[in-house]
């Protein structure tokens, strides 16, 4: 069931939309569940359908062509990586093979200390700046190249330490 808070925060998407378009707050919803509950899970997709009064299949729709949407849970920090032609020509096919290497995951994967999960990204609207990754949807990193892929895995790794020592 949605939170207080998640219902509150989605009234403030749904308030930016005439009243019988409220349905064109399904991505702002998505994300405002995401961020709570850390991923998607099938009923969470229903409960946005119902408060927003759509098929659940639109709903679903949505959050599975979006990568920002998780529809399985994912590690701690997910990295998505450009990989469309701009950034796999300035580099970023080598970093993502680097980082899936550094890691020993596979896109889509998490590590089994459930630290990192990488995924693929198309374009973030940053070409200039490829090759270009993005943690938890939340912060772009450019230039990505080994030294700066080495550079922001343990700035991660060193923070998930932090966040489990202080359980």
């Amino acid at each position: 069931m949605l939170s207080e808070h998640s219902r509150q925060k989605i009234d403030r998407e749904i308030a930016k939309y005439p009243p019988e378009q409220k349905q064109s707050a399904v991505m702002a919803s998505l994300a405002i569940v995401q961020e709570e509950r850390g991923w998607l899970s099938n009923d969470s997709l229903r409960e946005v359908a119902d408060y927003l009064g759509m098929p659940p299949v639109w709903v679903l729709e949505v959050a599975s062509f979006y990568n920002m949407y998780d529809l399985q849970p994912t590690g701690l920090f997910k990295l998505t990586i450009c990989t469309n032609l701009p950034c796999a020509l300035s580099g970023g096919a080598q970093a993502a093979e680097y980082l899936k290497h550094k890691l020993g995951v596979e896109f889509n994967e998490t590590t089994p200390d459930g630290i990192f999960t990488v995924k693929e990204g198309e374009c973030m609207g940053a070409c200039g700046d490829a090759p270009v990754m993005i943690v938890n949807n939340r912060r772009m990193c450019s230039w990505m190249d080994e030294k700066k892929i080495d550079q922001l895995v343990s700035e991660l790794g060193a923070a998930a330490a932090g966040k489990q020592g202080g359980k």
